[in-house]
């Protein structure tokens, strides 16, 4: 075979690549976007968007791509067939050949041996830009090759309540500063008292977290129980470091920890019930926490590491109680699931309070209840506030939970 013949047979293998990217494209929506679009800075020559499955990453690239309007873009995804026989670097090379300069890979822990890859392609094709997305549990700092140097990594979380209320009802709102929320709380929920904001907080909490809630309303928890099957089955089995058959045990994890949190785990006591080692325990809570299924919170002024035990487990969400539990889940579960995700998401550090339930970059101390939440845990302590379900309205340092959902 003459070597023009084997150019044009590479060539006509990437125009069914372009094809794909050119389809998916057309068939893009712009109407809404979410909130990490504006928060990248896409001049970077290497971005790594991360996040769990299912909170629109793929929609995020494709949306980018769009806006971008630059012809010399393509779309790809590492779990296409096109790569069981094809390598990452010589689709990049025979795209930059024809004049790419901008790629973007889609579910890159999909395809072994990706890290080495694309710091290959970063590192001898300067004039390429890569655009990649992978599952939150990749941990950038630890991969065999250094990305650490070379990536900027942001990470995609689900929906804020404040997206929902812009996806679902079409209220638009722009985000606030947890500052901004605790001094104009009554103002800013005066504002929005007309959509009644209670009910939109508990569909929220229900089925709104996830954007593929609107795909198929009925089928949204079947959804997401399959979206945790393959978190568990798929993305924590991609780890080496981890036990296989111990995987299988997380399933019984979660079950345990939807129907018992929030609650302070006696970590020794859950270990023995799982049948696994104390330090096996705490490295799986790590990864079901970087896997975003749950989330740990620890002491005020106690370490975070991947090997410290946590003083507190909530799941990640609130959506999840449904999907995990048989069982309604309890509101101060739920209440305190919201409080941390959307203060967490929004990028403050939550740990659990000395006194009090939760405190806020070390400065803020909230109690999280009901609308008859009283301050007697937290009388007298500056910087003090309760965050109260059931209220539309607050008054003074007693502020409406779902007002923290507009953070991000």
């Amino acid at each position: 075979m003459s070597i023009f013949a084997i150019f044009e047979k590479r060539f006509n293998k990437m125009d069914k690549l372009k094809e794909k990217s050119n389809i998916l494209l057309s068939q893009q929506n712009l109407s809404f976007q979410r909130y990490l679009l504006s928060e990248i800075n896409w001049s970077n020559r290497l971005i790594c968007i991360l996040g769990s499955r299912g909170t629109g990453k793929t929609t995020t690239l494709l949306q980018r791509m769009k806006l971008a309007g630059v012809e010399e873009a393509l779309y790809i995804t590492l779990d296409d067939i096109y790569f069981t026989s094809k390598t990452l670097i010589e689709t990049a090379e025979n795209f930059r050949q024809q004049g790419g300069k901008y790629l973007y890979i889609d579910e890159v822990h999909k395809y072994p041996g990706w890290a080495r890859e694309i710091k290959n392609i970063y590192d001898f094709y300067k004039d390429i830009n890569l655009i990649i997305t992978g599952s939150s549990i990749i941990e950038m700092l630890s991969l065999e090759v250094d990305l650490s140097r070379r990536a900027r990594v942001y990470e995609l979380n689900g929906l804020s309540f404040r997206e929902f209320l812009a996806y679902n009802q079409n209220v638009i709102c722009p985000v606030m500063s947890l500052e901004d929320v605790l001094k104009n709380h009554i103002t800013i929920a005066s504002d929005l008292n007309s959509i009644k904001p209670l009910k939109a907080y508990k569909e929220y909490c229900s089925y709104g977290y996830y954007p593929f809630f609107k795909e198929d309303p009925e089928g949204y928890f079947i959804q997401l129980t399959q979206v945790v099957n393959l978190i568990i089955g798929y993305d924590l089995s991609s780890i080496q470091t981890l036990d296989k058959q111990q995987i299988r045990k997380t399933y019984q994890l979660l079950g345990i920890l939807a129907a018992q949190v929030p609650f302070k785990p006696n970590i020794t006591s859950l270990a023995n019930t799982l049948e696994m080692s104390r330090s096996t325990l705490i490295l799986y809570l790590h990864y079901l926490e970087k896997a975003k299924l749950i989330q740990q919170i620890f002491l005020e002024g106690k370490g975070m590491g991947a090997m410290e035990k946590p003083s507190k487990l909530l799941l990640d969400n609130t959506n999840l109680f449904d999907a995990l539990s048989t069982s309604p889940a309890n509101e101060g579960s739920r209440r305190e699931c919201f409080f941390v995700n959307q203060l967490k998401n929004a990028g403050h550090q939550v740990s659990l309070a000395k006194a009090g339930d939760f405190k806020i970059d070390g400065k803020y101390t909230f109690e999280v209840g009901g609308a008859k939440k009283k301050f007697n845990q937290i009388a007298g302590l500056e910087n003090s506030f309760i965050a109260a379900d059931d209220i539309e309205i607050g008054s003074g340092n007693k502020i409406p939970l779902w007002t923290l959902g507009l953070l991000y």
